[in-house]
This record gives C-alpha cells, structure tokens and sequence, in this order.
C-alpha cells in the first residue's frame, strides 16, 4: 500500500470533520440570530388576551368614574319616586333601588371613590414605606432595627378594627379612610422595598460607584431608585386591590361615606334587605367590584411573574 493510499482516507476524514464543523457554527449562528431576533421583537410583542382584557377593563371603569359624571344629566341622588326598586331596562339599565336611584349612575359614582381611596393609599403606602425601606436597606445597623421595630408594631395592630375606632370618633370621610388604610400598608411597602435594596447593595454597578466616591443619596437616587421602582409598581397593584376591597368592606359595614353619598360597599349594604325582589342592587356593583379586584390581581400576578423570569 501506497503512501498516497494511506493518506486518502484521513485526508477524506479531516474534509468531513471541516464540514460538520461549518454545519454546527452554520447551525449556531442561525440560532443566534433567531434569539437575537426574538429579543429584538420582544419589546413589541402582543400582549396575552388575559392582559388585554384586564386593562380594558380597568381602563373603561376608571375612564367611566372620570368622565360620566361630567355628562349631563348625571346625579346619582336624584330619585325617580315614580319607579323605585325598577327592573334592568331603557332609561335604566341597570335597574334603580328603593328611593328610585339609578343603579347604574350611583356605581358609577361608587368607582370614583373607591379609585380616590386606593390612589391615596398607595400614595401613603409609597412615600412612606418607600422612604423607610430605602433606609433600612441601605444604612442597615441601628437605622435598620429601628425600623424594622417600628414595622412589626404597626402590623400588629389590628388594622380593620383601629380604621372603624378612628372613622368612628372622627367621622368617616374619604380622605380618612385612604390615609389610614395606606398607613397599615407602610409597613409591606417597607419590607418589599428593602428586602430589594438589600440585594442591589452587593450588586457590582453599586459597589463600583461606592468606590469611586459617589455621594449616598446619589447612588440611591441614580442606581437603585430605578431598580426598586418595578418592584413598588408590581406591589402597588396588590396594594390597590387591598384598598378597594377594605373600602368596600368599611362601607358596607356602616363606616365609609355616609348616604346616601355612593359607594360600591355602600350600595351592595343598601340592597342586601331587597335581594330576593330587586337583586340588581346589590348584584351590579358587587359584580363590578369583583371584575375590577380581579383584574387588579392578574395584572399585578403577570408583571410578577415577568419580573421574576427576568
């Protein structure tokens, strides 16, 4: 046998071993670009039906609670005395209550302030909790323990009770009952916040910009303000679910906005001793607080759950 022999079959190896190489980095370098491509449309990706359907939802509730009262003819205490506890039907769509009340205009109303209380509860909630949780995070040590003591007395009061005591005493009143429930979510927000600076603390972009001398507070305000801002977001959807759900709760019990001034715990309390001849009092704004806590909830379970895969 031939030099020449011996040499063709590796010469004929090594052209095969070229070649599949060249097909592998061929195959890498196309899923390189699917992936690069897929995260290039991913900013513009559709949202899910779910998502879609629960900001639509909550957008048609709050654009509702915002401009039907500018219409006119709206007034959710005028009765129609000739048409108390009305079926669902023109002119009144969702029925009326016993002092002849549209249904459909007093939950309207009761949006208003059930939104009112929940943007004020998550403002409370946000700059207090915000504010402690950033401390707490980042100066740890007797800061941290002062705090976190402060924190744990405030969510051993019971909350509901300690709302009904003050509302009682002080009168009940929308700005009332938003402070203080936001004041009983401080102590969440602050947990959240600084179990979240905690771990931006030991990240390498804060540890770079401790050492070349930055500033605290610029280093808060710059680098890790805006990685905690996602979090707040997600929480401050659970948040307002929390709002709506113990105003509504406050109201039906007696200790929300005094009648005949709407609200939709308020409106569900009115219609509970007609539920067997007029369900559609209760049942509208009890169906319209339900939808509305459950879209809350998804939204804020879906951002959730991105954060935490990315």
């Amino acid at each position: 046998m031939s030099v020449t022999d011996t040499a063709l079959p590796e010469t004929a190896e090594a052209a095969e071993a070229v070649q599949g190489a060249e097909a592998a980095q061929a195959t890498g370098a196309a899923q390189a670009a699917e992936a690069t491509g897929a995260v290039r449309r991913s900013p513009f990706r559709r949202p899910a039906p779910g998502v879609l359907a629960a900001g639509a939802w909550l957008a048609l509730v709050a654009l509702a609670a915002l401009l039907v009262p500018l219409l006119p003819g709206f007034d959710p205490l005028h009765g129609d005395f000739a048409h108390p506890s009305a079926a669902p039907g023109p002119g009144h769509w969702l029925g009326t209550d016993a002092a002849g009340r549209d249904v459909l205009q007093r939950t309207v109303a009761g949006a208003r302030a059930s939104f009112a209380v929940a943007g004020l509860t998550i403002a409370v909630g946000l700059l207090g909790g915000g504010t402690l949780g950033l401390a707490a995070g980042w100066f740890r040590g007797p800061v941290d323990k002062v705090i976190g003591f402060a924190t744990d007395l405030l969510m051993s009061v019971p909350s509901l009770i300690l709302v009904m005591i003050t509302v009682a005493l002080r009168g009940p009143g929308l700005t009332v009952i938003g402070t203080l429930i936001g004041l009983f979510t401080v102590p969440h927000f602050t947990r959240m916040v600084r179990a979240v600076v905690l771990s931006l603390s030991e990240r390498g972009f804060v540890q770079a910009a401790r050492m070349i001398g930055t500033a605290p507070l610029r280093i808060l305000r710059r680098e890790v303000v805006p990685h905690v801002a996602p979090a707040a977001l997600t929480f401050a959807f659970t948040a307002t679910t929390v709002a709506i759900v113990a105003e509504g709760s406050l109201s039906f019990l007696g200790f929300g906005l005094r009648p005949p001034e709407p609200s939709w715990g308020g409106i569900i309390a009115e219609g509970r001793t007609t539920l067997g001849s007029a369900p559609w009092i209760s049942l509208a704004p009890a169906a319209v607080l339900c939808l509305t806590v459950l879209a809350l909830n998804y939204l804020g379970e879906q951002l959730r759950s991105k954060g935490g895969r990315g």
